[in-house]
């Protein structure tokens, strides 16, 4: 009955979603491209934003051209530089203070997903003032129009220039929850790979392994449109293409560029589509440990493929013929086996475990009953998971 109870929830809502607006953002490409945002921002008739970024990005003085630029254009700014890592709800309750306290007009929000996120959820707490972080959990419960939002990404992964989500970790519960809403869609994108060239290796793979995930999860799932589709096949060509070309060689631009347009399209995908239970996993590994999105996405991605079987040997036999691994002749099962074993051989070559060791025997309980609660029945997966399989998923991602 749960299944059948899942299977309709998730029709209803594909069916729903026909009917919202799923207009790209406007993008600003190219390498230099963020130092177009200023103008692009004063023509829009916005004279005062909030940027918000990260520490480490400000000690790095990757965000001094822009404020060269917008000095030159007569934008006059506030910084809020304290989002962490999996932003939390007071971070974002004082990045909403420090908008209002300042007569902002619109956000900047420069560097990876936490600063995205923390700006589309601090920007919904402004507009619904009254309505806390913790009652706006979950699906369209924002509702309302956004100051206008400007995403910068420096990372080439969450995909969070493109997408409805912010996702807020609880910092009493240790629960990690999207906040999803149309209203959250960035209405302007900036792709500049110089911002990705400084990224370690180490950052570069996880994210750009975030990215695959994002497109592979929308493909195999069961809410796939045409558009979607495009969107992933697109990104998964360009992730196999170019990801191992930027971890190898930083400074070189086309890869980079390369992965941004494939975080960009994967996060189109995902974002009418869904994930399904990587994220779920993923996401309350972040809560509770703390641990990198892209790193759990990365080691936890082959692990829920194998498990899912013969429900995506189709499909990932497709994506297996996209990027030439396979005879054109072989069965789905052995496409969609040497598509996984890809997945393995890249994340080992980029020196990304397998598994980890810091999952607690304590914790599997509440990590089972977090994901599950988290994946059914939001994501529309190509395989419902119960207790027991997403458990014994769970001790494989701890190495058992």
């Amino acid at each position: 009955m749960k299944t059948l109870y899942y299977r309709l929830n998730q029709k209803i809502l594909k069916f729903a979603m026909r009917f919202m607006d799923w207009s790209l953002p406007t993008l600003l490409e190219g390498e230099d491209s963020v130092l177009k945002l200023p103008s692009f921002i004063k023509n829009k008739g916005i004279n005062r934003v909030l940027i918000v970024t990260d520490k480490g990005l400000m000690s790095l003085h990757i965000l001094d051209p822009l404020f060269k630029e917008l000095d030159n254009s007569g934008v006059s700014y506030v910084i809020f530089d304290k989002v962490e890592p999996n932003p939390t709800i007071p971070c974002i309750e004082e990045c909403k203070d420090t908008y209002i306290a300042n007569n902002c007009e619109g956000v900047i929000a420069f560097g990876g997903g936490s600063p995205m996120d923390c700006a589309k959820a601090a920007l919904a707490r402004v507009v619904r003032p009254n309505k806390p972080i913790r009652k706006m959990r979950g699906y369209l419960k924002v509702n309302k129009k956004l100051p206008p939002l400007f995403a910068v990404p420096t990372t080439a992964g969450t995909g969070s220039e493109t997408t409805l989500a912010a996702v807020v970790t609880d910092p009493v519960t240790h629960e990690k929850n999207a906040i999803a809403d149309p209203c959250l869609r960035p209405k302007y994108a900036v792709l500049d790979p110089n911002l990705t060239k400084g990224l370690p290796p180490h950052i570069t793979s996880t994210t750009g392994m975030d990215a695959l995930t994002h497109a592979v999860e929308a493909y195999i799932g069961k809410s796939n449109v045409r558009s979607t589709i495009r969107y992933s096949e697109e990104a998964v060509k360009l992730i196999f293409a170019n990801l191992e070309k930027a971890y190898r060689n930083g400074n070189d631009i086309e890869a980079r560029n390369n992965m941004l347009k494939a975080s960009f399209l994967a996060g189109n995908a995902f974002t009418r589509a869904f994930v399904g239970y990587v994220h779920a996993i993923a996401h309350n590994l972040g809560g509770m440990y703390n641990t990198p999105h892209g790193l759990a996405n990365a080691v936890i991605l082959p692990i829920v493929l194998e498990w899912y079987g013969k429900s995506v040997y189709k499909p990932l036999a497709k994506l297996s013929d996209l990027i030439g691994l396979t005879d054109i002749n072989e069965s789905n099962e052995n496409k969609a086996k040497a598509f996984i074993n890809e997945i393995k051989r890249m994340n080992k070559d980029m020196n990304i475990p397998t598994s980890f060791d810091f999952i607690k025997e304590s914790d599997i309980h509440l990590l089972v009953k977090r994901a599950l609660k988290e994946g059914n029945p939001g994501y529309p997966v190509p395989k419902i998971m119960n207790y027991k399989e997403c458990e014994k998923v769970i001790r494989k991602i701890m190495g058992q």
